[in-house]
């Protein structure tokens, strides 16, 4: 019997679209299958909170490729038909329609879902999360009928849907259950530049609260209460409490799984011939000295390469430092590093917070351990050096926005 000689891709998104890519960029002439649940060819994801859910980027720039890409790269796309169980000693996938296929090397980029609510009345008509291409076109549908609307959640999805309603004109509260919004991913200092931006946007934001069911009439909701018996009136309920990865599948075929695949540094999993990337890849990071699942568009755009590589049996090792963005309102934000809530004991300010124009550093022992430019462009290489060097700095020189941050750089 021959020896199968393709390479499968589970997840049809931006980590497989670009595993895909490299796949043939690094002259793998075999098949590539690239198989995702769903309809859409894949897509990048920030534009469905940022600029097209904002209706100032259009749809067709969220696409990852050109549709005639795929056939001219002989990448066989097959949509709406998700990889839902593994035989790694066999080599074999089993898709949604029950057909099974062989592969020599198999690529999990499977993504994560939203977390539900697990409250009476999170299943009412009107209760939207953000995920798909789907989610966001019925997000500005909404924006463009509902006149209040409740955000559970005060993270990144939570706080960007919230710029993007108040854009549009809609009365916003946004319920989160920490005293601030992002304040297990900034820490205290920086997340109160988050809340007096929403503030300040006319969101009202309640902090320390717990939701306890979400209220309806006649299956469509129509408010949200509170632990202390507060009701609050909503045409829509839009729920952001993180994500899940989807490694269900991977921990039924006995792959390692802890918060999703656990891979090492070439993303290899605990089978030799099997690979992750992306949200759903518990990754061995060599300069963090820790193992990291990143749920961000950078991870999803860069590990693919390295995964690529990899299952070609080449060099490969991931060591990117987590990189992330956001646009609300009028502030745009860049994050370079990593930081463990409480992980710091300092936090040190470039520039004018009060202007939201400035560069925060968290520090432990003077090392940096990430930066965060807010309205300050064309620093992130240096914050990155700064992080990777691991090497102690200067508070006070790292503060002084006179002096170069490259020259802080050993």
């Amino acid at each position: 019997m021959a020896q199968n000689t393709a390479f499968i891709i589970a997840g049809a998104g931006l980590a497989g679209a670009k595993a895909a890519e490299t796949l043939r960029a690094e002259g793998f002439g075999g098949p590539v299958l690239l198989l995702g649940d769903e309809r859409e060819r894949p897509y990048e994801r920030p534009p469905l909170s940022k600029g097209y859910l904002l209706g100032t980027s259009e749809r067709e720039k969220a696409y990852v490729h050109p549709p005639q890409w795929y056939a001219e790269h002989d990448v066989d796309l097959r949509l709406g038909n998700a990889v839902t169980a593994l035989d790694p000693a066999g080599h074999e996938v089993t898709l949604a329609d029950g057909s099974r296929l062989g592969y020599a090397k198999l690529l999990l980029a499977t993504g994560s879902t939203p977390r539900r609510l697990p409250v009476p009345g999170a299943d009412l008509d009107g209760v939207h999360t953000l995920r798909y291409l789907a989610d966001s076109d019925r997000l500005k549908d909404l924006f463009r009928s509902a006149s209040r609307i409740v955000v559970i959640g005060g993270g990144w999805i939570g706080l960007e849907t919230t710029a993007a309603a108040r854009a549009a004109g809609v009365e916003v509260t946004v319920l989160e259950s920490a005293p601030l919004p992002l304040l297990g991913v900034l820490g205290r200092e920086v997340a109160q530049v988050f809340a007096d931006l929403h503030t300040e946007h006319g969101v009202a934001l309640r902090c320390d609260t717990q939701v306890t069911e979400i209220t309806g009439t006649n299956g469509a909701v129509d408010g949200v209460r509170l632990a202390d018996g507060t009701r609050i009136a909503a045409d829509a309920v839009i729920v952001g409490v993180g994500i899940t990865p989807n490694s269900e599948t991977a921990a039924a075929a006995g792959l390692k799984v802890d918060n999703g695949v656990v891979v090492d540094e070439r993303l290899c999993s605990s089978h030799p011939d099997i690979y992750a990337a992306g949200d759903v890849a518990n990754a061995y990071h060599p300069l963090l000295g820790k193992h990291l699942r990143v749920e961000h568009w950078a991870n999803a755009l860069h590990q693919p390469k390295t995964a690529a590589r990899a299952m070609l049996g080449g060099e490969a090792g991931y060591d990117r430092l987590p990189y992330f963005f956001t646009d609300q309102y009028d502030l745009g934000m860049e994050y370079t590093g990593h930081v463990e809530p409480g992980g710091y004991d300092r936090v040190v300010f470039r520039g004018d917070t009060g202007a939201r124009e400035f560069i925060a550093f968290w520090l432990s022992g003077g090392r940096v351990l990430a930066g965060m430019n807010v309205n300050v462009w064309d620093v992130t290489d240096p914050i990155r050096a700064l992080v990777a060097s691991g090497r102690a700095v200067d508070p006070e020189r790292l503060a002084d926005a006179d002096v170069p941050l490259a020259d802080l750089v050993p």
